[in-house]
């Protein structure tokens, strides 16, 4: 049984450091040494921006200090930068995104904001009730993460809820959505629609 895990962290190992290589950041990576395991790191956060450590170690089928030990490393070799999002650590490629981009990336890694977000750029102006509704949650839950993505400037609350700058939610969900799911993913296919009613 070990055997297998082994097999299939390995595998998996290998499939995020073939991503990575393609990367500006492997050189980083490599000039660090270790296992496949920080190429994979990087590979992996190209596909995944924002992902916080408890996903990374998960996905990536790699122990805690393992994990810690080479995003550590990462850190320290500028390949890879981190900022706290509540409770979590977001990491994220270095001098990939601006500050603006990766608070955005952070609320799009949870579920009702990223809902919210979705709904929103298919029927701006929505209320709470229908935010509510379309996002399968309750009102005061809305609420509070309007109430949350209002404070980070990524919501304005006038004549119901409207996304501050919805051109770059949109490109974080497309250009990531194999990362979001299948509500990013269907938005993606739909991306040149909502962009022809943009204009």
């Amino acid at each position: 049984m070990a055997r297998g895990v082994d097999e299939e962290k390995r595998s998996t190992l290998r499939r995020f450091a073939a991503l990575g290589a393609v990367s500006p950041l492997v050189g980083l990576a490599e000039a660090q040494g270790g296992s496949d395991a920080r190429p994979a790191l990087v590979g992996y956060l190209e596909t995944t921006p924002g992902a916080h450590f408890s996903k990374i170690r998960d996905d990536l089928g790699l122990g805690t200090g393992e994990t810690q030990h080479h995003l550590q490393r990462l850190l320290d070799a500028g390949a890879v930068e981190s900022r706290r999002d509540g409770d979590y650590r977001r990491f994220f490629p270095a001098e990939r995104f601006s500050e603006a981009e990766q608070t955005a990336l952070g609320y799009l890694r949870r579920q009702t904001p990223r809902g919210m977000v979705v709904a929103l750029l298919r029927e701006p102006g929505a209320s709470g009730n229908e935010l509510a509704e379309t996002v399968s949650v309750s009102p005061p839950t809305i609420s509070k993460y309007a109430a949350a993505l209002t404070d980070a400037g990524l919501l304005e609350r006038d004549d119901g809820y409207r996304l501050k700058d919805s051109e770059t939610m949109l490109v974080l969900l497309v250009r990531y959505a194999d990362s979001f799911g299948e509500e990013a993913t269907a938005l993606a296919r739909d991306a040149p629609r909502l962009i022809s009613l943009g204009d």
